[in-house]
């Protein structure tokens, strides 16, 4: 992984590029493991961890997306993709969203174990999801970290 992240950042900054996240069930893990490599903040330019809705639509988030498909959806994620991609005028932004394992009492909808993530770039957005089921929270963030670092790779690796 951490060959990976260096590549990232190697890649992102070779062509003057940025990222900035906005993450809910992982926690800040993926901005967290951004972080540990050198150069990150040539790149980086700003993350937010937004556990709920409110602050989600603080963020830029439009409500009614929430409303129409739930935070628990790719809608949302993609949401929070572009979202925090104009905030911090970011060439990319990166939206993570899904339950680890825990009922929620603010939002009753969705599978417990799905996380929903997306990738923006410019108008373009690669989404993909997963489901974990692991007993531990840190492993299932570790496995979602993993899946979004290699699909990010993909996609610079792709332009």
């Amino acid at each position: 992984m951490k060959e990976k992240l260096e590549k990232i950042v190697k890649i992102l900054t070779d062509n003057g590029k940025t990222v900035s996240t906005m993450e809910s069930c992982t926690g800040g893990a993926l901005v967290n493991a951004i972080t540990n490599v050198p150069g990150a903040s040539n790149i980086l330019n700003f993350s937010a961890v937004t556990y709920s809705n409110d602050f989600k639509i603080k963020m830029g988030v439009d409500a009614s997306i929430i409303d129409k498909y739930t935070v628990y959806s790719k809608e949302t994620a993609r949401e929070m993709a572009r979202a925090i991609s104009v905030f911090a005028s970011s060439d990319y932004g990166i939206g993570i969203t899904g339950k680890l394992g825990k009922k929620d009492i603010h939002n009753a909808f969705g599978d417990d174990n799905q996380v929903f993530i997306s990738i923006y770039d410019n108008g373009k957005y690669t989404d993909f999801n997963l489901f974990v089921d692991s007993e531990d929270r840190r492993d299932d963030k570790l496995e979602v970290l993993i899946l979004t670092i290699d699909k990010f790779l993909e996609c610079l690796e792709n332009v």
